[in-house]
Formats: structure tokens, C-alpha cells, sequence
């Protein structure tokens, strides 16, 4: 991928951060405070389920180091994380720049083993009534074992002017002590690090669902260079040079199957289930995997330019994106903090100053509100379904460019449906030509040929392919120009001519009368029809047939059950092959003979009519339509750049039936993450009114917000089996 000039920068740089402790977004707010005061920072984004931190800045001003050491101030870790950032001349070797080794990872886990033993002893003891000279020393052990991490977190915090789930937790554990409830403080300690260890073990398997998809990148390649077969480094491979692909082998590189013939496994890619026959001038993917037969690949992509290094780059940069949901319960979060911990305040105050109430009693139930202000288990709710799903969709071949979509996925009601390689196969051939009493069937396909060589329109690759099989050659072209939506025009071999629709011909003014049987019986047939003319006069017409997809009919009953109301066929083509398509499909409207503007105005009146719309095309010509739509699918789109960049889902493959996945999977995450924040809420409220009433403990209000953390994780995970 290209990085962006930057006119700011003397060198401009991206970068990107493994941050080690980065879990919710009261953290995330806190390192993006320290990070943007740094001299040279232009701009950063994180991604908190992926503990991820991308960062553009001057390298001339600011290095790796700098930024290293300046999220060590808030009580994280960061290294570079080497095969996603970009060349950075500043980079250092310190320990802090680069990825710790395992001593620092097991250190927290032992000091939390010896608060876990020092816990234990000082509650047995407790139990057995021996004195408090004996009790005190274990659980001050636990206190400052448990919470080593805690402290540290909460003072970087403090630095930061940041109020966070460690801050309010180490205020209760000092408070705890100050009212010499020593029991009390260790266990809410070593209960907190218990469940940072949990949640964090948690967060893990949904970031590892992401991380997955890097297990398919390339590690080697072999390549024949002259009479040599050798294994190198893809960063070594170049556009043109000649890959082997055993049998059995993974696919390292993008590329056109020059020799042999075998089955590739592209579930990878584009989550087919079957493997896919591959021969000379089929494509293969990086990332699948080769079957019985050994190919021979001219290499087309390398490095980020592959399928699969688009399609990480893609999901990455989904999970980093906020969806609306998550802004909002961002925005809340920050608001219910402070507000929380101003009731906290009044609750240790105004009974002892009002009522003359023990002023240690409402202190402690004070210090549970605190316990439980911790917004953490709300904050997570969101992210972890959102990429929970992301994960999912990836792995059945669907890349969702952000949360946001699969919000909107989840209120769709209306869906249209390009007509040519949507709902048809897109694969045409030409059945039949038939030519004006002046001109020839070979003269009307020679012209044909000339005009739509060049072009990567359906319709026009269809003719050049049967006139490559009937041996005719096009002739010379010139003054070429495309006219969107209608066909082509130009001089060929110094005569000018004119290829396209009806509705072309008509507004050109060119009589059809003379070919006005055949047309209509073309039509009557179920034929798309394109017409040719040379000079001012109509030469022919060209008859082609689409079928329709072989799980048509079946992917659109499955839309209805999903709550789809209204299907709508959209073409370019005329009325009576749009109607023989749209029959089979068992669609509700059919419209016709469009232009690319009017297939926008129809997604406008489908939104006023029925409600949010999902336009599905090929993501290149159907483009106005996608971005008009609520939602744009572009459909099977494997190793097409343009196509991926257009719409907000890409389908790699081209199996229909995935749409109504696409669907049940938006409302399924939108569910997900209402529940999660009822729960949240939920149990918020019922502690905050526990703590005021005198009811709950301070463990106990430790094991609510540990509980509810883990419960919103365990659930957002339950759409890693969304099928």
C-alpha cells in the first residue's frame, strides 16, 4: 500500500505498535493524550482488540524509540511490530523499541502466584482467629504483589490527568487500608489482577481469529530463474518471474497458471468449500492451496499487492474503525465515570456531615462505587462482537470494511440486485447475428470485435471471444471513446461506427426497421441484444444469452427469510431479458434498459418505499449505485483491486447465497452488542443500588465487574460461529 504524502513532514513515516496492556478505551484515551504531545506526531489510530497502534510522524523529528519510551509514561509496553510498519531510518534496537522477550511476560504471572499464596494463608489464618501481627504482613504481601501492575498503571494515569478503571481502583484498595480493612483490600487486589489475567486470555482468542488469516501469507517461494529451480523470499519475487507450485504446496503469489493442471483450495480467499479447477490462464491466489497437480505460475502481484495482503490490510484497518455504537458507548463511558465517582464522594460524605452516620461505614460503600464505576466490561462490549464478526465474516470469504456496515446490515430491508454477473452468471456467449441487407453476419462481428477489444464490459469480452473462435480479426481502431452505460464508438478501418443499445440507436436517430424481425425474435428468446451500425446506417444486431446463477432463485428465498421485504432487478439490458432473469429469480420489480444514473435514482425511491437499501454489483460499473446504497456489495471480486475498494462488503467469491449470511450477520452483531451493554448496565445498576444500600462488598463488587467483563466477551466470541 502506498503511503500518503505528507507536504508537513521532512520524513514522513507510518508505523506500526504492538502495545502490550492496551485493552479498553479509557487506555486508548490516555496513550493518545501522551502520544499526540510528542514533537512530529501527525496523526494515530488504535485498535484496542488487536493491541494495535498505527502512528505517522516525522522521522526527522521523532523516531521508534521516542514513541516506545512515551507509552512506557503510561504504564504500557510498545514495540514495533515488523511486518506491518514502514521503513523507519530512525528505528532503534533499545529493548523498549522492540518486541520483549518472555521473561517480562511471566513476571506478572509470578508476583501474582506469590498475592494468590499470600492471600490464601492471611484468609486461613483469619479464619482460624490467629492474631493480626500474623494476618497483616500476608495480605500487605498480596496488596503490593497483586498490584504491582495496578500501581504502576494508576500512577501513569494520574500523570496523564487521566481517570481510569486503575486509578478508582487503587483509590479503593488505599481507602480499604486507611479503614484497616486488610482483608478486604488484598482480596479486591488479587481478584483485580485475576481478572485482568482473564479478560486479557479472553480478548486473546477473539484477537487470534484475526491473526489467523496470517498463518496463510507466504514464508517462500520457488521460482525457476533459467535452468535453476530455487526457494526464496516473496520480497525477492518479481512481476513476470515464473512460480512452482507442487502438489500439496500453499500458493505463495498472486499469478496466471502458465502449465499443468490441478484443484486449488481457495477457502482461504474466498471461503468456497469446494476446490476450484485450475488450467492455463485461470487465476490462483496466495494463500490457497494447491491440490493433485503440479502448476507452473507467471507471478501478477507480489507483496501488498496480493489478494490476501489486501484482504489482512482490509480487515485490520475494519477493526481499528469505530462503529456507531461504540462511539456512543465511548462517549457514555466517559460521562458515567466521573459521574459515579462524584456519587462516591457524597456517599462517604453526606451521612457521616448529615446524619451523623459512622464516617468508615459510608466510606467503604463509597470505595464499592468506586469498584464499580470500572467501565471496562461496557467499553469492551462493543469492539469485541464487532470484530468478533469481522473475524467470522473473513474466514467464509466476506470483507466488511468497518462496524458501522454491519450496523447498517442489520436494518436493511430492500435489496437490488444488479442483473449481468449478479444475478447471472456474467459468463455470456453470443447465440446468434443477424445482419442488414447491406452488410454480412462476419462484416456485423468484425465491427463488433474492433470496437469492444479493449473493453472489460461483459458484453463486449463475450464477442471478442466468439470472434476469436469464428478466426475473425479486428481491424483498425481509431478515435475509440466509451459511452457509459450504452456502448462504444469509433473508426474502424477509417469508416466511423457505433455499437450498443436500442435506446442508443434511438436517440442517434439511426433506423432500425430493416432489422426490427430480427430483433424482436432475438428478444422473444430471452436474448440480450447489442446492436452495430456503420456510417449512419444500423449493420446488424448480436443476439447473447446469460444464464442465471445456479443458486439464484435459492439465495433470494433465503434474503426473504432473512426479513428482506423487496428484491429489485436492476439492468442496463431491455425489458424481456431483464424479465426472463428476473422470473427466475423470483424477484418483485424489474427495471430496464438503465443508465448508472438511473439505477441511483432507483435506490432512492427503493429507501423512501421500503427503507435502508443494499445495492449488490460488480463494485467498477455499478459504483454510483453502491455508494448511493446504505449498504454496497460488490460480488465476486477475488483479486480485483477496484472491485474491493468500491463497496463496503466485498464477496470474494461468486456464490449468492452468501448475501443472506451478509445479512444474518449484521442483525446477529447488533443483537450481540445490545445485550452486552444491558448487561453492563445491568449490572451497574444493581450494584450501585447494593453499595448504597449497604449489601454488596467490595470483593464482591470485584467479581460483578469481572463477571460482567468476561460475560460480554464470552458473548461477542459466540459470533465466531455465525453460520
Amino acid at each position: 500500500m502506498a503511503t500518503p504524502a505528507c507536504t508537513s513532514c521532512a520524513i514522513h513515516t507510518e508505523s506500526t505498535f504492538r502495545i502490550e496492556g492496551l485493552c479498553c478505551h479509557t487506555e486508548a484515551a490516555t496513550l493518545e493524550r501522551r502520544l499526540t504531545a510528542l514533537p512530529g506526531v501527525e496523526r494515530l489510530t488504535m485498535d484496542v482488540v488487536g493491541q494495535r497502534l498505527r502512528i505517522a510522524y516525522d522521522a526527522a523529528v521523532t523516531g521508534t524509540a521516542a514513541i516506545a519510551e512515551a507509552v512506557a509514561e503510561t504504564g504500557m509496553r510498545a514495540w514495533v511490530d515488523q511486518d506491518r510498519t514502514a521503513h523507519d531510518p530512525h528505528r532503534s534496537v533499545r529493548s523498549d523499541a522492540a518486541a520483549p522477550d518472555g521473561r517480562w511476560d511471566r513476571a506478572p504471572m509470578l508476583l501474582l502466584g506469590v498475592a494468590t499464596v499470600a492471600l490464601g494463608l492471611g484468609l486461613a489464618l483469619q479464619f482460624f482467629d490467629v492474631g493480626r501481627p500474623a494476618i497483616v504482613p500476608l495480605m500487605l504481601l498480596a496488596v503490593l504483589a497483586g498490584g504491582l501492575t495496578t500501581w504502576r498503571r494508576a500512577v501513569a494515569s494520574v500523570k496523564n490527568r487521566t481517570l481510569d478503571m486503575y486509578v478508582l481502583m487503587l483509590v479503593a484498595v488505599i481507602g480499604a487500608v486507611a479503614i484497616q480493612e486488610w482483608s478486604e483490600a488484598a482480596t479486591v487486589i488479587v481478584l483485580f489482577a485475576i481478572a485482568q489475567q482473564l479478560e486479557r486470555r479472553s480478548m486473546d482468542r477473539a484477537r487470534r481469529a484475526l491473526d489467523a488469516l496470517l498463518k496463510f501469507a507466504p514464508t517462500e517461494v520457488r521460482v525457476r530463474r533459467g535452468a535453476d529451480e530455487r526457494r526464496v523470499s516473496p520480497a525477492d519475487v518479481h512481476v513476470g518471474e515464473t512460480m512452482i507450485v507442487a502438489p500439496g504446496e500453499r500458493v505463495s503469489l498472486d499469478g496466471i497458471v502458465t502449465a499443468g493442471q490441478s484443484d486449488v483450495n481457495q477457502a482461504p480467499v474466498t471461503g468456497e468449500s469446494v476446490p476450484v479447477a485450475k488450467e492455463p490462464g485461470d487465476r490462483v491466489f496466495a494463500g490457497t492451496v494447491n491440490g493433485h497437480g503440479a502448476l507452473d505460475v507467471q507471478v501478477t502481484a507480489v507483496g501488498e499487492d496480493t489478494t490476501l495482503a489486501r484482504i489482512i490490510h482490509l480487515v485490520e484497518r475494519a477493526q481499528a474503525q469505530r462503529a456507531p455504537s461504540q462511539a456512543w458507548v465511548d462517549r457514555f463511558a466517559l460521562r458515567y465515570t466521573p459521574i459515579v465517582l462524584g456519587l462516591a464522594v457524597l456517599v462517604a460524605l453526606v451521612p457521616p456531615l448529615l446524619f451523623a452516620q459512622p464516617f468508615a461505614l459510608w466510606l467503604y460503600r463509597a470505595l464499592v462505587l468506586l469498584v464499580i464505576a470500572c467501565p471496562c466490561a461496557l467499553v469492551i462490549s462493543t469492539p469485541v462482537s464487532i470484530v468478533s464478526a469481522l473475524a467470522a465474516a473473513a474466514r467464509r470469504g466476506v470483507l466488511v470494511k468497518g462496524g458501522m456496515f454491519l450496523e447498517k446490515l442489520a436494518v436493511i430491508k430492500a435489496i437490488a440486485l444488479d442483473k449481468t454477473g449478479t444475478l447471472t452468471t456474467g459468463t455470456l456467449s453470443v447465440e446468434a447475428i443477424a445482419a442488414a441487407p447491406d452488410a454480412s453476419p462476419a462484416d456485423v462481428l468484425r465491427i463488433a470485435a474492433t470496437l469492444g477489444d479493449r473493453s472489460e464490459h461483459p458484453l463486449a469480452r463475450a464477442i471478442a471471444r466468439h470472434a476469436s473462435a469464428q478466426g475473425v480479426t479486428p481491424g483498425a481502431i481509431h478515435r475509440l471513446a466509451a459511452l457509459p452505460g450504452q456502448g462504444a464508438q469509433g473508426d474502424v478501418d477509417g469508416v466511423r461506427a457505433l455499437i450498443g443499445s436500442r435506446r442508443l440507436f434511438e436517440e442517434r436517430g439511426i433506423a432500425l426497421d430493416a432489422l426490427a424481425p430480427a430483433i424482436d425474435d432475438l428478444l422473444a428468446r430471452g436474448m440480450t441484444v447489442v446492436l452495430v451500425a456503420r456510417g449512419d446506417r444500423a449493420a446488424g444486431v448480436i443476439g447473447l444469452r446469460d444464464e442465471l446463477r445456479r443458486h439464484g432463485r435459492e439465495a433470494i428465498d433465503l434474503l426473504r427469510a432473512e426479513g428482506i421485504v423487496h428484491v429489485t432487478l436492476l439492468t442496463g439490458d431491455h425489458e424481456r431479458s431483464a424479465r426472463a432473469a428476473g422470473e427466475a429469480g423470483r424477484v418483485d420489480t424489474i427495471e430496464a434498459g438503465l443508465l448508472p444514473g438511473d439505477k441511483v435514482d432507483i435506490v432512492h425511491r427503493l429507501r423512501a418505499a421500503h427503507g435502508p437499501v443494499l445495492m449488490v454489483g460488480d463494485g467498477i460499473n455499478d459504483a454510483p449505485a453502491l455508494a448511493a446504497a446504505d449498504v454496497g456489495v460488490a460480488m465476486g471480486v477475488a483479486g480485483t483491486d477496484a472491485a474491493i475498494e468500491t463497496a463496503d462488503v466485498a464477496l470474494m467469491a461468486d456464490d449468492l447465497r452468501t448475501l443472506s449470511y451478509v445479512v444474518r450477520l449484521g442483525r446477529a452483531t447488533i443483537r450481540t452488542i445490545q445485550t452486552n451493554i444491558a448487561i453492563a448496565l445491568g449490572l451497574k445498576l444493581a450494584f450501585v443500588l447494593m453499595a448504597v444500600a449497604g449489601v454488596a462488598t467490595l470483593w464482591m463488587a470485584v467479581l460483578a465487574d469481572t463477571g460482567a467483563s468476561l460475560i460480554v466477551v464470552a458473548n461477542g466470541l459466540r459470533l465466531l460461529r455465525t453460520r
